[in-house]
């Protein structure tokens, strides 16, 4: 093999291996970034189905915040995946 061949190798398999260390980092980013919405999302909905149960003439009332806490707290695994997109492929 020629000195050319084994350096264009060299530097192939280096910018592959960084391309998949990235791809690991933006996936484990991503990873990270849905657990506190996953979370908060459970806490809520549990936190929901407790009141209407204790008094069910509220359960519209209590219905509608869970669904505005649901929104919100999705928006942040949305904002989670933008930046995985981001550092995959910037």
């Amino acid at each position: 093999m020629s000195i050319l061949a084994q350096v264009t190798y060299e530097a192939t398999s280096k910018a592959e291996s960084q391309a998949i260390a990235a791809a690991g980092q933006a996936g484990i980013a991503y990873g990270l970034a849905t657990l506190g919405p996953g979370i908060g999302i459970g806490y809520l909905v549990g936190q929901s189905v407790q009141a209407m149960a204790r008094q069910p003439e509220a359960a519209g009332m209590v219905r509608t915040t869970m669904f505005l806490g649901i929104a919100f707290t999705e928006a942040l695994a949305l904002i989670g995946f933008v930046v995985f997109i981001l550092l995959k492929f910037v």
